[in-house]
């Protein structure tokens, strides 16, 4: 009986996760996710189980690697500098891999087959945390006077979530970077204004 050619399942998970950042989750085959690892099925279902267990192994990673500048954002003194942080940053990653643009969390979750479901739901369920993260931020924002108290915490993080999710789709279809950092400026210019000493403190 042969035995399996031995390989580094970091970075055959890492290579994965750019094959589904590149063509979603749908889009990627098993021959896509073996060619690109360089290994055969049956080393293939050994290490990662199935397409699903993968994808949510590499999802993973990427919120580890990629998005860990959200933890830092919520740690900022104001919320309007908690939206500038995220905003600039989603531009960054969303244009920073030519080959992979765009976010590998929201593609994935945009449309599928009904066999896809669980995973699309895994991805609503994920974004809809970082939404309640956000909210909760700007409600204490909002208790500490940092925002108006007329500011409603949770549409202004349904806002920010819309917007961050419009760039990571503009970037898919070919936005330049220039082009969503004006974005983000724009989105930025329409932060509820406050008076308080805080509000008026750089971001």
């Amino acid at each position: 009986m042969g035995r399996h050619r031995e390989f580094d399942v970091g970075e055959a998970l890492d290579a994965a996760l750019c094959v589904f950042w590149r063509k979603g989750y749908e889009g990627t085959s098993y021959t896509d996710l073996t060619e690109a690892a360089g290994i055969d099925r049956p080393a293939f279902y050994s290490a990662f189980g199935n397409k699903e267990s993968l994808f949510r192994k590499a999802l993973d990673r990427y919120y580890e690697r990629y998005m860990d500048y959200i933890p830092d954002a919520l740690e900022l003194p104001t919320a309007r500098a908690v939206a500038a942080h995220l905003l600039y940053s989603a531009v960054d990653l969303n244009t920073r891999y030519p080959d992979h643009t765009g976010c590998l969390a929201l593609h994935g979750a945009l449309a599928g087959s009904d066999d896809a479901e669980p995973v699309r739901q895994a991805l609503i369920d994920a974004r809809a945390v970082g939404e309640a993260q956000l909210r909760e931020r700007f409600e204490r924002a909002k208790a500490e006077g940092d925002l108006p108290q007329r500011s409603r915490p949770e549409v202004l993080a349904a806002f920010v979530m819309a917007v961050l999710h419009g760039m990571a789709v503009q970037a898919k279809a070919g936005f330049s970077r220039a082009k969503l950092e004006a974005v983000a400026e724009q989105a930025l210019s329409a932060w509820p204004a406050n008076d308080s000493p805080i509000a008026r403190s750089p971001p």
